[in-house]
């Protein structure tokens, strides 16, 4: 969906105009894909607005950056700081935030050391990210993950997305929605930019990391809420025919939430309506996040922010 533009961008500890974030076409992010960055929402509140998991995303930045040899010169207290006061100076809520790290203008060649390290965050409006509410219809991809110890996937580095863009680009043009890849094994690793989780017999399965799945942050959310629930939860490999099998089959993610599965190949999910567990987990999630429920985790950093449009259910 289209960018909506807002009035600052955080570079380097400033606050700039949005139009004044470039950077030269010849940076080294541009020819070798290196970057590493996060995806955060800011949710509306009763009485304001609060950012969601913020330490946890900046920290999960700066171990993507330390795989790659990114020295990042900003601390964790800084990077948040850095939102905050980007989110309050935008005063936009909801919002969707993306910091990035990236090599820039410095030296050509895949050595990318001697390139100079930037750190941006922007923020911006960005509404529902998986269209649907009934649930979406989706396809295993032909494109599997990456092999361990080829790209690591614990970093959330850009050039990851590449093969995130095929997986998603070939389920989109045979008509579904998303896509689910398999790792090197054939085994079940995650969306495009989702991780899965499955419901059989009235236990939470996921995928362990070791899958090569990204450690999401909303998906540590889920297993979170799911424990706090009372609900029997396994990490464990899921072959690719238990998706077909399964009660429920639901992604989640910053930008997906919480988004339950339909459809899997044109094979409906049960009987395709958002199972009770996938749904009690969302309506947790949601009421948390929007403040209507105490937040007991400890998840929610509140910002200055106005917002006139009452929170809803």
């Amino acid at each position: 969906m289209p960018i909506q533009a807002t009035e600052k961008i955080w570079h380097n500890g400033n606050l700039i105009p949005w139009e004044q974030a470039t950077i030269h076409v010849m940076s080294h992010v541009i020819h070798y894909g290196s970057s590493v960055f996060e995806g955060i929402r800011c949710y509306k509140q009763p009485h304001g607005a609060a950012i969601f998991r913020l330490p946890e995303h900046m920290q999960r930045m700066l171990d993507s950056a330390k795989i790659y040899r990114m020295d990042l010169p900003f601390t964790l207290e800084e990077l948040c700081a850095g939102v905050v006061d980007l989110v309050e100076a935008n005063g936009v809520a909801p919002c969707y935030i993306r910091p990035i790290a990236l090599r820039g203008y410095g030296e050509i060649g895949v050595d990318p050391t001697r390139s100079p390290i930037e750190v941006y965050i922007a923020d911006f409006p960005w509404g529902k990210y998986i269209p649907g509410h009934g649930g979406a219809d989706i396809c295993v991809s032909s494109w599997n993950r990456m092999a361990p110890n080829t790209m690591p996937s614990l970093a959330k580095a850009a050039s990851n997305y590449m093969n995130s863009q095929l997986i998603h680009m070939e389920a989109e043009v045979n008509g579904y929605q998303e896509g689910i890849a398999l790792d090197v094994h054939g085994l079940v690793s995650e969306g495009s930019g989702e991780n899965v989780f499955v419901v059989r017999n009235g236990v939470l399965f996921t995928p362990p990391l070791a899958n090569s799945a990204l450690s999401g942050i909303t998906r540590d959310s889920v297993l979170t809420i799911a424990r706090h629930l009372g609900l029997p939860v396994t990490e464990q490999p899921l072959p690719r025919e238990l998706l077909y099998i399964a009660d429920e089959v639901f992604f989640s993610g910053t930008a997906a939430e919480v988004q339950p599965i339909r459809s899997i190949d044109r094979i409906t999910i049960a009987d395709g309506k958002p199972g009770e567990i996938t749904q009690k987990i969302a309506d947790e999630f949601f009421a948390i996040t929007s403040g209507l429920k105490p937040d007991r985790f400890g998840w929610l950093t509140p910002v200055k922010i106005n917002v006139d449009e009452p929170v809803k259910a």
